[in-house]
């Protein structure tokens, strides 16, 4: 009688555990998701080069062309430029700071924006995914899978429109 007031108690905790998922431990597949936008992140980290791209995607507009929304951040030593920025052999028109010292940022879009870039003639479709290429002076060329977003909801006031300011950013 011991012995079963004993197990029945340790078989329902290990049951539990198991059907909960709490068995899984801190390296859960559920506790390491971090993805909470539909922008894309990359970034360049070699021969001292630091870049991180941060929440890229590209807002579609009635005229065919695409707007890049993110945020490039120089975590590196050397200051770098970016160069341009390009869906397949379509360049953006590029316009804004494009020169970042170390942590500072070029921002596309958004009340804090200080560059503006519009892929011309791209004619993407929302919900379609296409490769970006962003191309730096010192860290070189990065290109990854962005999301092609309708002019709606929070992008409704993201326009092909004239590029920000070009005042460098602190």
């Amino acid at each position: 009688m011991r012995i079963r007031t004993i197990v029945a108690p340790l078989v329902i905790v290990a049951l539990a555990l198991s059907l909960s998922g709490c068995g899984a431990g801190p390296n859960a597949t559920t506790r390491l998701t971090k993805k909470v936008t539909d922008g894309q992140e990359g970034g360049i980290n070699k021969d001292d080069n630091n870049i991180s791209l941060r929440n890229f995607l590209l807002v579609a507009q009635p005229d065919g062309s695409a707007v890049v929304v993110g945020t490039v951040i120089n975590a590196g030593a050397n200051d770098d430029a970016l160069l341009g920025l390009a869906v397949g052999a379509n360049q953006a028109v590029f316009g804004g700071v494009s020169t970042i010292s170390q942590n500072q940022t070029i921002r596309f879009e958004g009340e804090t924006a200080n560059a503006k870039a519009v892929i011309v003639g791209a004619n993407l479709k929302p919900g379609a995914n296409v490769e970006l290429s962003l191309f730096f002076g010192k860290a070189g060329e990065i290109t990854f899978n962005v999301l092609v977003r309708e002019q709606e909801g929070i992008y409704a006031e993201v326009t092909s429109g004239l590029a920000p300011s070009t005042e460098p950013t602190a």
